[in-house]
């Protein structure tokens, strides 16, 4: 059974398949997405949405959200759209270049959620492309550059670890902390579990006096979430295959693997 959507925040599913250049994940949402590229990401061609803010353009007969409005498109619930899918471009006259063919590719992306050739295009210069259904639940984003995908998954698990309210105050009451981003030698150091496909647990952190240890099972590669999630639940009892480790006094990341 699917996953409400207040479920996918404390658990992370990422499998990266590195020859056609993109990652399948569970419980990282566009919001998180937009917030580790504040400032840098461009204008978003959307194949699939529900944005009421959005532009048009009369060549593609698509709308767009323009760069200035990814912060009002990532406040909406981009989660309720059901499908959700886009390209980035650097401007829009670029849109009026596209050949039929490509737009035909688009199409196809934003329809199937696969690509017929790899989808990158070097005159709307983008960098990524996002396809999802039910934005956290699903999500299946190609990239350029892999540092973009671990600079994601470092930006998305240190902001999620810091909203669980995980220490409390002298008073026992419960509050936020901040921690530095995670170096991203630590992600890189789990590419070969994370092309095998690997479940990320902040709701089963082991809480200690100095440290905090976030387990890492490699899980396989799947398709669909409910099952992925079954898998999750079926490998959650046995001991991980590595651990996150937050140093309190160091304030310093590192990796233990078993």
């Amino acid at each position: 059974m699917k996953k409400r959507h207040q479920d996918i925040r404390d658990l992370v599913y990422v499998h990266l398949n590195q020859a056609d250049q993109y990652v399948l994940s569970y419980g990282i949402e566009f919001a998180e997405f937009a917030a580790a590229f504040s400032g840098s990401l461009n204008h978003l061609l959307l194949l699939k949405h529900r944005f009421d803010d959005a532009d048009f353009n009369m060549h593609t007969l698509l709308e767009y959200c323009p760069e200035e409005r990814i912060n009002n498109l990532a406040a909406d619930d981009v989660y309720g759209y059901g499908d959700f899918c886009w390209i980035d471009f650097s401007d829009e006259d670029v849109l009026n270049e596209l050949t039929g063919q490509e737009m035909a590719e688009l199409l196809y992306l934003g329809h199937q959620k696969q690509h017929l050739k790899l989808p990158f295009y070097n005159k709307l210069e983008n960098r990524f492309v996002y396809l999802a259904h039910d934005d956290g639940f699903f999500n299946k984003t190609y990239y350029r550059s892999f540092k973009d995908f671990f600079h994601v998954l470092s930006v998305a698990i240190t902001d999620k670890l810091g909203a669980l309210k995980l220490e409390k105050s002298l008073l026992g009451i419960k509050r936020k902390r901040s921690y530095p981003p995670i170096n991203k030698e630590i992600f890189l150091s789990l590419t070969p579990f994370i092309k095998e496909g690997i479940c990320i647990s902040l709701r089963d952190i082991d809480l200690q006096r100095g440290r905090l240890e976030i387990p890492v099972w490699i899980i396989g590669d799947f398709a669909s979430m409910d099952d992925m999630y079954e898998g999750y639940e079926q490998i959650v009892s046995e001991p991980s295959h590595a651990k996150i480790i937050f140093d309190k006094k160091t304030k310093e990341w590192k990796l233990h693997l078993s």
